[in-house]
């Protein structure tokens, strides 16, 4: 990856997924405007989505507004114990802008500095699950990080550790990490699918396809689930040590993409999509089948 394609990568995402304004309103009439992420709670009770203008939760088949500010929540991802974001504070907020990296240890209730605040803005920001490492594409250098590239932290934020990223192609669109194995790193660009095992120093390619939207590693399997669209939108799931990949089937989608891949942690059966178009599924089954509870950010 070089460091012309690390600086693209916001300009990238905003072009591919759009800027849309979020209409606030009662739970029944939610509309979701570009989606900036998705997650579900700890306890897998609620399936989380940060918008432009705060946080909406689907859980027992109805959609929330949650509490707390509604900030412009990019980068957004969450560990057993806490919430990653970076992003903008909202309108009328005294915080500086942009975030930097931010923390929360209630939900999103409220959220704590950990650094950089009025100089970076992580649209790729990745997290181990279990291990709370955390991962940034920096786009451009800022006074913590010397050079854009890949970033990591294991304290908050208070040490950055650089990685050469050597081997990744293209420009880069999505970013994870493994839930465990926290030296394990996967990108998506606009060539194909690239894996690290040394905490991004170097990068593989595991599979050449255009524009890769979304990567996700799997809690409880040594899956590495990824969206691409070439013509038309698909999702592999792909064994990240074999190479072997099977194919998931979608629902229809017209011009639409996975922008964004999320598995429950306690029912580890059900897995969530959300869409370029702002579509939002949910699978019981691990993916045979597909059950649509928002329409292009029209809620159900």
């Amino acid at each position: 990856m070089t460091h012309h394609n690390a600086r693209l990568v916001c300009t990238l995402l905003a072009g591919v997924l759009g800027m849309l304004l979020f209409s606030p309103g009662p739970a029944a009439s939610l509309t979701l405007h570009h989606i900036h992420g998705l997650s579900y709670s700890a306890d897998g009770t609620r399936l989380y989505i940060p918008m432009h203008h705060g946080l909406a939760f689907y859980s027992e088949h109805r959609w929330s507004k949650a509490s707390g500010p509604a900030h412009d929540y990019m980068g957004f991802a969450v560990t057993q114990a806490f919430w990653y974001s970076s992003g903008h504070p909202a309108p009328g907020s005294p915080l500086r802008n942009p975030f930097g990296l931010i923390k929360s240890k209630d939900q999103g209730q409220t959220w704590e500095h950990l650094g950089l605040s009025g100089e970076a803005d992580f649209h790729l920001l990745a997290t181990s699950y279990q291990t709370g490492r955390v991962y940034v594409l920096s786009p451009a250098a800022n006074s913590r990080m010397p050079r854009a590239g890949v970033y990591s932290t294991r304290d908050d934020g208070q040490r950055w550790r650089a990685a050469k990223g050597a081997g990744g192609g293209g420009n880069p669109l999505s970013l994870a990490v493994h839930p465990i194995q926290d030296n394990v790193v996967a990108l998506g660009t606009d060539q194909g699918v690239y894996l690290s095992q040394d905490s991004g120093e170097h990068f593989q390619r595991l599979a050449e396809v255009p524009q890769v939207m979304a990567v996700f590693f799997a809690v409880d399997a040594p899956d590495l689930w990824f969206s691409s669209v070439a013509g038309k939108a698909s999702l592999t799931r792909l064994q990240w040590q074999t190479g072997q990949t099977e194919s998931v089937a979608l629902p229809s989608m017209a011009r639409d993409a996975v922008t964004y891949i999320a598995q429950n942690p306690v029912n580890r059966q059900e897995w969530a999509l959300a869409t370029h178009r702002r579509n939002v599924y949910v699978s019981l089954d691990s993916g045979r089948t597909w059950q649509q509870i928002a329409q292009e950010g029209e809620t159900y």
